[in-house]
């Protein structure tokens, strides 16, 4: 099972529901069998990747994730400016006698190398992050860090899913946003988590998430975060639109005060355990009614 962890906007929560989730399943879980049940998180917020300070997995491994760009070979190009006209990106500009190539741009698509008459031009790979596995405890971790001034983020969130393993259950901790690197860590997901604060600028980018959502056809359902504050919109909005409220979390010091420090709030509160337990468990009871 996948879930993903999502939001319309950063600094809601996201990460924390996503952790605390993965943490109280695993715990949950006989030790017996844990090896053969437990969870995988995957943090495919590659831009600004933090689960690792709550979960301090130990990394065993590092991989190189590369996009291809285009090389041209002078020698062989007549400055058609094919390559030029192929290009959605304009990563490729061609002026008199010279072709510039803007990998920063490059979306690796290969359109101008399938289509230079004179195959004038190869591919060749342009490191844009790193994957990084491990393990915290019994959980198998997995996430990507994209290289600084980089824009292109899907290629490395693909490579950070890749790892996911089909006999666990998966939680995914996706980027802020609606954008592409959203889209692309969503997709496929049996379920999605989309956590909110009750504020007019929180209901607005959920309202933004939820048709994403929604025209992936992907089950989803809501986290209020810091509950107890701002307003009834977001409340309105859900009971409106038929979307159910999975969890509320009121505004607590003490778990400001972990979360600042790198500690679970499952670790300082152990009755959130169960909070994220129940959560869990509507999850389950949502996609098996669907699936039905």
């Amino acid at each position: 099972m996948i879930i993903s962890i999502a939001s319309g906007k950063g600094g809601t929560g996201k990460t924390t529901i996503a952790v605390n989730l993965a943490l109280s399943i695993t715990k949950e879980i006989p030790l017996s069998v844990r090896n053969d049940t437990s969870c995988q998180f995957l943090d495919c917020d590659v831009e600004e990747p933090n689960a690792h300070i709550f979960l301090k997995p130990d990394i065993t491994q590092r991989e190189s994730v590369s996009i291809p760009v285009p090389k041209v070979d002078e020698k062989k190009c007549t400055y058609c400016g094919k390559c030029q006209e192929v290009c959605a990106y304009n990563a490729i500009a061609v002026i008199k006698n010279k072709v510039l190539i803007f990998p920063e741009l490059c979306h690796g698509c290969g359109g101008c190398r399938l289509l230079c008459p004179e195959k004038a031009i190869e591919e060749i790979g342009r490191e844009i992050g790193i994957t990084q596995i491990g393990k915290s405890g019994t959980i198998e971790f997995v996430n990507g860090k994209l290289n600084i001034g980089e824009a292109m983020s899907p290629p490395l969130i693909r490579a950070v899913k890749k790892s996911i393993l089909t006999d666990k259950i998966n939680i995914i901790d996706a980027p802020p946003g609606t954008s592409c690197p959203v889209i692309e860590a969503i997709k496929g997901s049996n379920y999605c988590i989309l956590v909110t604060e009750p504020t007019p600028f929180g209901l607005n980018d959920l309202i933004l998430a939820v048709e994403v959502l929604r025209k992936l056809k992907i089950p989803f359902g809501v986290v209020v975060n810091r509950a107890d504050i701002g307003d009834k919109g977001v409340d309105n909005y859900c009971s409106k639109e038929n979307i159910p409220v999975l969890m509320q979390i009121p505004f607590d010091r003490k778990i400001a005060e972990a979360y600042s420090t790198g500690i679970p709030m499952v670790e300082v509160i152990p009755e959130y355990k169960t909070c994220f337990l129940e959560l869990f468990t509507k999850i389950k009871k949502l996609f098996f009614y669907q699936e039905a």
